[in-house]
């Protein structure tokens, strides 16, 4: 990792969860600066934030670090996004060799993201509070807040689903979801133990039988999204990963529940026609690759048809 990819601006060893404290120490600087570089660990940027966090679906992997003594290391940035920025960050247990490398999406604040046509993603999502529901379709600010909160917590929520479903009944490979706080989540690094992340699938150059095995996974798992009553919503080359040459799903946040939505059926024919034109463009014959039988077989295994 070079060194002008980590974030020097960043304020070492200090607690990320000041809400937590009292307002006394939240408006006095010295204090609140005396208070956290007490509680500083010795090494990495941070205590572990696994115990304020929800957690990942039980069996919990063996990787996972849990443990109460272990610390967070930023080691820079995987990839920027208007919604969101993912970080790499080290988690282990200091003088034990133990340590797991994470994938950190943290989505933006309130003034500086932009989520693209999220008012077609939220159909069919809706919170009980009239209050909240009218500052989400008005976009105040705190109307904002929640939208991204929702973002973070649908997508946790989908990929703890899917990580069950691919575990117990396989067809689908997404990272394991480690934890979410607030609007960050804590994911399982794709990638090499050295800290490379796994190639896109829009960066791939497979060969035909590789290209045909990359199809049929494709296939699969958008059979067991629909068999779901789900869509990717934003599907594309580029937030598929090929790791080891198995196909992994990412960026999830905007997944959609095709019958609840009443535009579920358009975005689910829409993930279907985007990644058949990449394949046909990489040399799929073409009765692979036609999107519309395709998008008519999920349509049946969805119930909407």
């Amino acid at each position: 990792m070079r060194s002008h990819d980590l974030d020097s601006s960043r304020p070492r060893g200090r607690r990320q969860f000041d809400d937590d404290e009292p307002n006394d120490l939240k408006f006095r600087g010295p204090r609140r600066q005396a208070v956290a570089e007490a509680d500083a660990p010795d090494t990495g940027d941070r205590w572990s934030s696994w115990d304020a966090a929800d957690h990942g679906p039980e069996p919990i992997p063996d990787w996972v670090v849990t443990e109460h003594a272990a610390v967070d290391d930023e080691l820079g940035i995987l990839k920027t996004g208007k919604e969101a920025d993912v970080h790499l960050v080290r988690r282990a247990v200091p003088e034990t060799g133990r340590s797991v490398l994470l994938a950190v999406k943290r989505y933006r604040d309130a003034d500086h993201r932009l989520f693209h046509r999220d008012a077609g993603y939220l159909e069919g999502r809706r919170v009980r509070r009239s209050r909240e529901m009218r500052a989400m379709e008005n976009r105040t600010s705190f109307g904002r807040q929640m939208i991204a909160g929702q973002w973070a917590a649908a997508e946790f929520a989908a990929l703890s689903r899917l990580w069950h479903i691919g575990r117990t009944m396989g067809g689908i490979h997404v990272p394991y979801p480690v934890q979410l706080l607030g609007t960050e989540l804590m994911l399982e690094f794709i990638g090499d133990a050295d800290g490379q992340a796994a190639p896109r699938l829009a960066q791939a150059r497979p060969e035909p039988d590789e290209l045909l095995d990359l199809w049929r996974q494709m296939v699969e798992a958008l059979t067991v999204l629909a068999r779901s009553g789900l869509a990717h919503g934003d599907l594309s080359p580029y937030n598929m990963l090929v790791h080891e040459g198995r196909l992994v799903l990412i960026d999830l946040p905007q997944i959609v529940d095709v019958i609840a939505n009443p535009q579920g059926p358009e975005f689910l024919s829409r993930d279907v026609r985007v990644v058949s034109a990449w394949f046909a463009s990489r040399g799929l014959p073409s009765e692979l690759a036609d999107p519309e039988p395709l998008i008519s077989t999920l349509l049946a295994e969805a119930n909407l048809r």
